[in-house]
């Protein structure tokens, strides 16, 4: 049986497939160690055989967050050991004179440099002696460090020194990160701030992985752990425990897969992707003619850049556990800081501090019966007792619960603008995907706002990440530098053939065979920055054409006459996962008003005034239904809100396509 599982901030979620259906559940998360919720609740599954377990873990995401790494020692060439600590020489905030410095992993006593070099051609100008190199292993073992990232400056160009030094190292017997394994690119600084925190997080996550492995191993007879990594597939978990920069989004790619493989289903094609957890809020933008979810390799993570390929997504620390207080100057604001699974929001029972949780239960946007099945007891009276306490100049516990949600849905809004507006497309051309506990419940405010005509809500939207993960594809990316004139296009498939080559032996290694997907960074010359572009072998100049029309849409104009670059070949080896198609509903579409599903009529809060709205069962919805706003639809793992102009139609694969009136629209 194939089970995947994705570790949150507040909830850990189980998905597996059962009788041909998809099953759900969850449980609290345990921050203190996370396998022992996977663990909990795969015991809870109660099958004999032995499991393939997906899993998508927050372990990486944590230790950057919280800086509970490893001691790194930075390896690089003799005169550029501080390169990691001066950056870009970038500013958060171009005017502030008391900006932060940007944040280095190794400090200064833990940085080494080794006399060689290499030119740009990599031609070896200068190489180590043997003497030299173990002057190095001792000054390395002597500074105590966990582990070694080894980035030298050209090692993109010749991987023959770093590989030297990398041998000369391995008797002091901890991880040792190198970067023409991991990241064989140029620009120094990006590529040593990615080796950095693969060593960083290297003991934490072999540790974690390897004893999740063995623990699964042992609970169920058998079974092997995989690992979803950032950029949307999954590898083994031996293979994630060697290269943990991989994984530090492991949990919102999966959000990604199993958005884009729902809509796709439902026939939308160009989405808006918005993951509302406990935490935070991850939005994503998925466009039919760029071929789907993109992938960037310029992401900051925690403050630390890291260049693997990831998925495209933007993060807000807006979610359903985000802490509400007021500021010096008395504004009220949200966010980042959580309550988390400890000790959780105020209506939990344990929390003491106000989140858009305990807004949202005091609007009447939860339903204190069924909320996780009536698993988890939603204290009213706790909540409205403790926000009256802590409502500051507001008049009324209902004020301070609406103002929450307002500046919450806010920040949200203007996510979903860094991925749309600011980058070239117009919202009104996409549907709006929303899932995570909390993405229904503030689906309708958000589209309204941006004037995108319709939301999607899919079957289990509490745990589409978890979904995503159990339908992911084994990915692995493979990438190298090469500087060439666009004029030399041709050229480069011979250096493909390679990619593919090394691609196809390590896949036939644990009996697969994979798709290659090969694409191309292109800029135009002189330029700093680059764009993605595939790369068809049958008609290599498509890629310029397409570089082109990108450009002009990102940037808005482009010169076809300008002398263009490829900066960097990549590969993507795909085999495909465990295929599932969801079973349409027993019978087709027939026309309802969801009757059957209503169950009780409450107040809700919309648009300044309780309002009475109907209540539904959405495990009682057939195909076909149509239910008119105001209403509220519960369900196991989370509750979708429809505001008065609203409509939901149930479609055949159970999904609710929400529109609105053209007078809010």
């Amino acid at each position: 049986m194939r089970v995947a599982i994705d570790t949150g901030g507040t909830f850990t979620d189980c998905v597996y497939i059962a009788d041909g259906q998809l099953r759900v559940l969850k449980v609290f998360s345990t921050p203190g160690d996370p396998s022992q919720a996977v663990l909990a609740a795969l015991a809870r599954i109660g099958a004999d055989s032995p499991l393939d377990v997906c899993h998508g873990t927050t372990v990486g995401t944590n230790a950057m967050l919280e800086r509970k790494g490893a001691r790194v020692a930075f390896v690089t060439t003799a005169g550029f050991e501080d390169t990691i600590a001066i950056g870009r020489q970038a500013r958060s905030k171009l005017y502030d004179w008391f900006a932060p410095l940007p944040v280095c992993l190794v400090p200064r006593e833990l940085r080494f440099g080794v006399p060689e070099r290499v030119s740009a051609a990599g031609e070896i100008l200068r190489a180590p002696t043997e003497e030299e190199l173990a002057g190095l292993a001792d000054a390395v073992r002597a500074c105590g460090a966990e582990a070694v990232a080894i980035s030298l400056l050209f090692s993109f160009a010749n991987s023959e020194t770093e590989l030297r030094v990398e041998e000369a190292l391995r008797c002091l017997d901890i991880p040792i990160s190198t970067s023409h394994r991991i990241l064989p690119e140029f620009r120094e600084f990006e590529r040593a701030s990615t080796i950095v925190v693969n060593a960083y997080l290297a003991p934490t996550m072999q540790s974690y992985l390897l004893h999740l492995e063995q623990r699964v191993a042992e609970q169920r007879a058998g079974g092997r752990v995989d690992v979803m990594q950032s950029s949307g597939g999954i590898v083994p978990a031996k293979l994630a425990a060697l290269e943990p920069v991989r994984t530090v989004l492991s949990g919102p790619a999966g959000g990604v897969v199993g958005a884009c493989q729902v809509a796709r289903w439902a026939g939308f094609d160009c989405i808006v992707g918005f993951d509302m957890g406990g935490t935070s809020t991850d939005v994503f933008l998925t466009d039919a003619s760029a071929g789907g979810a993109q992938l960037t390799s310029e992401s900051v993570v925690a403050g630390v850049p890291i260049s693997v390929p990831m998925l495209d997504i933007h993060t807000a620390g807006a979610g359903g556990g985000s802490i509400a207080r007021f500021d010096a100057g008395g504004m009220l604001r949200v966010g980042p800081e959580s309550a988390g699974a400890e000790p959780g929001p105020i209506c939990f029972g344990r929390g003491t501090r106000p989140t858009v949780t305990d807004a949202n239960l005091l609007l009447g946007r939860l339903d204190a019966e069924s909320f996780l099945g009536g698993g988890v007891h939603l204290d009213r009276q706790r909540t409205e007792q403790m926000m009256h306490e802590q409502k500051g100049p507001l008049s009324t516990v209902v004020e301070f619960a609406a103002g929450i949600l307002r500046v919450v849905e806010t920040q949200m809004e203007k996510a979903i603008r860094v991925i749309s507006v600011e980058r070239g497309h117009d919202p009104r051309q996409f549907t709006l995907v929303a899932f995570g506990g909390g993405g229904p419940l503030h689906a309708c405010t958000l589209a309204r706002a941006l004037r995108i005509p319709r939301v999607l809500v899919p079957a289990m939207p509490g745990a589409l990440s978890a979904v995503g993960i159990l339908l992911a594809d084994t990915v692995r990316d493979y990438s190298r530098t090469v500087m060439l004139s666009g004029d030399a296009i041709e050229s480069v498939a011979d250096i493909f053939a390679e990619l593919v080559q090394r691609g196809v032996a390590e896949f036939a290694a644990e009996g697969l065979q994979g798709k290659a997907l090969r694409s191309m960074d292109v800029r135009y010359r002189r330029q700093g920055y680059e764009l993605n572009v595939p790369y068809d072998a049958q008609s290599p100049p498509k890629a310029m054409e397409t570089f082109h029309r990108l450009h002009r849409q990102r940037y808005g104009f482009s010169d076809e006459k300008k002398p263009v670059e490829i900066v960097n070949l990549r590969l993507r080896m795909v085999a495909a996962g465990e295929p599932y198609s969801p079973s349409p509903a027993k019978r087709g579409p027939v026309p309802g008003d969801g009757s059957a599903a209503s169950h009780a009529t409450r107040d809700v809060y919309f648009s300044g005034r309780f309002t009475p709205t109907r209540l539904y069962r959405r495990d009682a919805l057939v195909s076909g239904d149509a239910i008119h706003g105001p209403a509220m639809i519960t369900e196991y793992t989370s509750a979708t809100l429809l505001p008065p102009d609203a409509r939901a139609n149930v479609d055949e694969f159970g999904n609710l396509v929400i529109t609105f009136t053209e007078e809010s629209a």
